[in-house]
Parts: C-alpha cells; sequence; structure tokens
C-alpha cells in the first residue's frame, strides 16, 4: 500500500462524515453569531453596562458598519445578488441533483449566508433609517443576534439530518 492510499484511508474524505467538514460548520455559525452587523457581541454588551464612551464606541463602529454595508448594497447589489444566486443555485443543481456531496455540503453552508446576508441587510437599512441609538440601537443588534441564531440552529439542524442520511446511505451500499 503506497502512502497516498494510506492517507485516503486513514482521513474519509467524503464531506460529511469528515469531521473538518463539521468543526468548519460550527465556526462559521459561532462567528456569524458572534459578529453582529459586523460588531463584536461583547461590544453590545459592554455599551449596555457601562455606558458612556462603550456606547458611543458601539454606535460609530454600528453607523460605519450599516453605511459601509449599505453602500456596498447600493453600488454594486444587483451584481452581487445576481453572482450569489448563480453561485448558490449551481451548487444546489451539482449537489442535488448531479448527487456531488462536495456540493451539497458547500451549499449547506452557503444558502444560509445568504438568508444572513438578506437579514443584515434590512437590520443595517432599519437602523439607518429610524436613527436608532442607544438601548433601541441595542434591541435591534440583539433581536438581529437571535435572528441569526434561529437562522444557524435550523441550519444545523437540517445539515446533521442530511449529513446522517447521506453516511448512512453510502455505508448501507458498502462504501
Amino acid at each position: 500500500m503506497d502512502w497516498y492510499s494510506a492517507v485516503f484511508e486513514l482521513i474519509d474524505m467524503r464531506s460529511f462524515s469528515n469531521l473538518w467538514y463539521w468543526i468548519a460548520l460550527a465556526v462559521v455559525w459561532s462567528t456569524t453569531s458572534h459578529w453582529v452587523l459586523g460588531v463584536p457581541y461583547d461590544m453590545i454588551q459592554r455599551a449596555a453596562r457601562h455606558g458612556g464612551e462603550a456606547e458611543r464606541d458601539l454606535e460609530d463602529m454600528v453607523r460605519i458598519n450599516c453605511n459601509r454595508l449599505l453602500y456596498i448594497a447600493g453600488v454594486s447589489g444587483l451584481w452581487l445578488l445576481g453572482l450569489v444566486s448563480g453561485l448558490v443555485t449551481s451548487l444546489a443543481i451539482l449537489g442535488f441533483w448531479y448527487g456531488i456531496e462536495f456540493a451539497q455540503a458547500v451549499f449547506l453552508l452557503a444558502a444560509p449566508m445568504t438568508i444572513v446576508g438578506a437579514l443584515s441587510l434590512n437590520a443595517a437599512a432599519t437602523i439607518r433609517e429610524q436613527g436608532l441609538h442607544g438601548e433601541a440601537l441595542r434591541k435591534r443588534m440583539h433581536r438581529h443576534r437571535v435572528h441569526t441564531q434561529i437562522v444557524g440552529m435550523i441550519t444545523i439542524f437540517i445539515t446533521a439530518l442530511w449529513g446522517m442520511y447521506q453516511n448512512m446511505s453510502i455505508g448501507a451500499l458498502g462504501g
């Protein structure tokens, strides 16, 4: 047995039975729920506890990130929408029509992130339109974080079910 066969026997290269895929899934959703509109959640909590300078820092950071996000959406939003839609559709077709497991795995990571992106755009627009600050801003940021976590929980559940189904199907077929 050569080293190439030994490595591929030791490390299962299929996506859903690979530990690294599940670590990546956990890291993606952990990071996504921690960084609310580009602001770390501990900064929101610190602003609620201490106020003053921490509150001003939070408001400045939210203002900067909301303006940045809305600027990008305004300048190249349609191009990004078309590009991301094409990419996610291609992954869905490759994964679920042609049965390519890697495309399924990437789709189950990427598609829910588009939902989070839409939620982020909505939250940024609401914050800017209503001129939120202080407690109202913190509540809106917290609500956005909860919505992101709900999307993440549903995604992890669906991904786990699909991954178990794939692993059991491949196992039943004998590899």
